[in-house]
């Protein structure tokens, strides 16, 4: 039977699936027809086209090309995404597994696997902003390297001649600085390396001219900073490669970052850190009159000093010359005299146990000693040069020597009796 929509043009798809729907036929589809099929009802749901998601990572990875995959879960389903480098270039912080986070972008199909996957376009961590996600990350992975450790920090200069600034020529951050370093002393010389102090351009620039002064321009002192502003407007100074340029100068850096509640990494790596711009102009410059005062305070305290000394000396001189000589010597001499008895008689102690030591180990040795046996009336037998012990390695004809206290006798055995000895 002839369908009355036989003629029905099929313009796409979805015309397609309807006309045989319509006409009551069963045709098989091919996968691709299907997958674009799905593909076209996900694309033109506007709901799907920009939505938030929220979920646990998992599977995050980071491939060379720059591209970001990963699967967001709950605890009942999960969904495959994918960040295209574009996007991900874009991320103030480092996704972990494990981390809640909150994903806007879309929903559609990946036509090769025939999946439906999340494209991401943007991505939060949940609970706190990326910023302060990537503050904290950034803060732990140098700390742990020891770019904030104490033992790294510098010393300011005590006495300054030149300041190197590293700030926006624009603003009050200069002036300021100037103005405080002017009145504190009048010869501090002041270099100003302009900078870019927010935006993208920012970071390199501050690192360069951190660069700058090390390498071409050295200066007693840096101090490197911009007035206050939000957490983005002072991102620079929480970018990596300003932090490290900073931990890496060789003349020390005062960091003058916003207002006094503000704290950026650049602060942690500062070897001195400043709650405002001027204050660091404080610290960097001495105060001139101050320090006329102070010299004046040490040179009237030192002048005091030594008068006190010198009177004592005084003192001490002329009550030696009013003693008698043999009256100063008197208390050493008898204290030698004690040293020198008990030096005598520790000696002849020891002289006198050396010396019975010494008969004991005699007795001991002469007892022991073969001559005194044969005084005795001992005698020793040798037969060939060999001292005999035994009876038995004698035989009768055998020619013996008889060893005594006083002599030898040659002799030959002429009978062997292995009875009668001691």
């Amino acid at each position: 039977m002839n369908c009355r929509f036989a003629s029905c043009p099929k313009r796409d798809l979805n015309t397609a699936f309807l006309y045989d729907m319509v006409c009551g036929m069963v045709k098989a589809k091919t996968v691709s027809e299907i997958t674009k099929y799905i593909k076209q009802i996900l694309d033109s749901d506007t709901l799907l086209k920009n939505i938030a998601v929220k979920g646990e990572l998992s599977n995050f990875k980071r491939y060379p090309s720059g591209h970001c995959y990963f699967t967001l879960k709950d605890e009942e389903s999960a969904i495959k995404g994918v960040m295209f480098k574009s996007s991900a270039m874009t991320l103030k912080f480092a996704p972990q597994n494990g981390m809640a986070v909150i994903i806007t972008g879309r929903i559609g199909i990946y036509e090769r696997d025939g999946v439906y996957q999340l494209y991401a376009n943007s991505m939060e961590p949940e609970g706190m902003g990326a910023l302060a996600m990537a503050f904290e990350q950034l803060k732990a992975k140098l700390a742990a390297e020891g770019l904030f450790d104490s033992r790294r920090k510098q010393k300011l200069p005590f006495f300054p001649k030149t300041i190197g600034v590293v700030t926006s020529i624009a603003g009050a951050v200069l002036r300021d600085i100037n103005r405080v370093a002017k009145r504190r002393n009048r010869s501090v010389s002041i270099a100003l390396y302009p900078v870019a102090v927010q935006g993208v351009e920012a970071a390199p620039q501050i690192k360069k001219a951190i660069e700058f002064f090390n390498r071409e321009y050295k200066t007693d002192v840096l101090i490197v900073g911009r007035g206050g502003g939000s957490a983005e407007d002072l991102w620079a100074f929480n970018e990596e490669t300003v932090v490290r340029a900073i931990a890496e100068s060789k003349i020390p850096i005062i960091s003058a970052v916003g207002h006094e509640t503000d704290f950026t990494l650049a602060d942690f790596a500062a070897d001195v850190r400043a709650a405002t711009p001027s204050q660091a102009a404080e610290l960097a410059v001495p105060d001139r009159e101050e320090l006329a005062r102070r010299v004046l305070q040490l040179s009237l305290r030192l002048r005091d000093n030594f008068r006190h000394e010198l009177e004592r000396r005084q003192n001490r001189l002329e009550r030696c010359a009013l003693a008698a000589p043999h009256e100063l010597l008197a208390d050493r001499l008898q204290i030698l005299d004690s040293l020198t008895e008990r030096l005598q008689v520790a000696n002849r102690d020891s002289v006198r146990d050396k010396t019975h030591r010494f008969e004991v180990a005699l007795n001991k040795l002469d007892a022991l000693n073969p001559a005194a046996v044969m005084r005795r009336g001992f005698a020793a037998v040798q037969k060939n040069g060999k001292t005999v012990a035994s009876a038995k390695k004698i035989a009768a004809g055998d020619m013996l020597d008889v060893l005594l206290s006083d002599g030898k006798i040659r002799a030959q055995a002429r009978e062997i009796l292995t009875s009668g000895g001691i």
